[in-house]
């Protein structure tokens, strides 16, 4: 049990960073804070799917000369040319002398790092206007200030109903 763990260091130390971003974007009653919490749970998602997608002894995704299918001559081998690569099914395979990395995981969090920048900055200019408009940046506050706000303008169209029907 202790070498499970301790074999996944990694992973374990990911999964404790992304709940304490978890916890503090829940947990914040500051606008920032809850940003910074989303921002931190952002980037361990980006760290956890790139550290799943790494390959020990993998090399990165570029076609070594072994490794092309065109890399003898197939005229002095016997060998048919693309025609060899197809299996009975008419499926491609390759036979790789190389170990390599598969690189969709990490184009893809490259695309979430870049949602997760605009969201970031989407995330602060609301929280200026909120600011500008408020006065504040804790999110109580500014519920208290709307609880007030929709009372009041609750108790002002019950007041112009009451006008209008006497």
């Amino acid at each position: 049990m202790v070498e499970f763990v301790l074999e996944r260091a990694g992973y374990w130390a990911i999964i404790c960073l992304m709940m304490i971003g978890l916890y503090i974007a829940f947990s914040a009653e500051n606008l920032i804070k809850r940003l910074v919490g989303l921002s931190i749970f952002q980037t361990t998602i980006c760290l956890f799917y790139v550290s799943l997608a790494k390959v020990s002894g993998g090399t990165a995704p570029i076609l070594l000369p072994e490794d092309t299918p065109y890399h003898s001559d197939p005229v002095h081998d016997g060998v048919n040319g693309p025609d060899s690569l197809l299996a009975a099914t008419g499926e491609r395979f390759a036979d790789l002398h190389h170990l390599y990395s598969n690189p969709l995981p990490h184009v893809l969090m490259l695309t979430a790092i870049v949602v997760g920048v605009a969201t970031l900055s989407l995330g602060l200019a609301l929280i200026v206007r909120i600011r500008e408009a408020y006065g504040t940046i804790e999110a109580d506050e500014v519920r208290e200030i709307d609880m007030q706000t929709a009372f009041a303008q609750e108790l002002e169209a019950d007041k112009d109903i009451k006008e209008a029907s006497a």
